[in-house]
């Protein structure tokens, strides 16, 4: 609530992180958008992140060296998973934002939602991304995530907000009720909300 007079806007990763971000939106009264990340799953576990990618006037990749390195993934394999994951995050944005324009975000504070964060990998890429549109500071906001990520994380933006940060951290799953895969209809209604407000001076 400390950032409701800045007029900030407030991102939600799809998919899942739309759904945590609207209510946020809500309650600062402000714009609610969607930044449109995908995984580079391990060509064996695919739900083990290799990296991210993100489009924009510049497209984003961020890699996890360090785990490619210990379980030797093929060069190639990574190019072209990256590729086809970009193809992907470009339709998801089309889906999602149809003719809606990007937020202005230049000169403002955005607030980044995800519903957790586990290697940081998807997060990580949404930011960089972001910060190439010019904000003037950028708050990373989340219910749950290991404390080493917390503080990777507060070396990489201006103010992180995380409402629990356990030593024992397995999946975060593990730390909602409901746990259920968001849809891309429900992005959309949540985004169509929030429309009136994305552009507001």
């Amino acid at each position: 609530m400390h950032l409701r007079d800045e007029n900030p806007i407030v991102f939600g990763l799809a998919r899942g992180g739309v759904v945590v971000a609207a209510p946020v939106a809500r309650a600062l009264d402000t714009a609610l958008d969607v930044l449109v990340v995908r995984k580079i799953g391990d060509p064996t576990q695919p739900e083990l992140a290799l990296g991210a990618v993100m489009d924009g006037p510049t497209p984003h990749i961020a890699l996890n060296l360090d785990l490619i390195a210990s379980i030797n993934v093929d060069a190639e394999f990574i190019e072209a998973e990256s590729l086809r994951q970009l193809q992907e995050v470009r339709k998801q944005n089309e889906r999602f934002r149809r003719d809606r324009p990007l937020a202005q975000v230049e000169g403002r504070t955005a607030i980044v939602i995800d519903d957790g964060i586990a290697t940081g990998a998807t997060v990580q890429v949404a930011i960089e991304g972001l910060r190439q549109r010019g904000p003037k500071r950028i708050v990373l906001a989340i219910p749950v995530a290991p404390p080493d990520t917390v503080r990777r994380f507060e070396a990489m933006v201006d103010e992180v907000v995380c409402l629990h940060s356990p030593e024992s951290f397995m999946a975060v799953g593990f730390f909602y009720e409901i746990f259920d895969q968001t849809t891309d209809d429900e992005v959309v209604q949540l985004l169509d909300q929030y429309q009136s407000v994305v552009n507001r001076p």
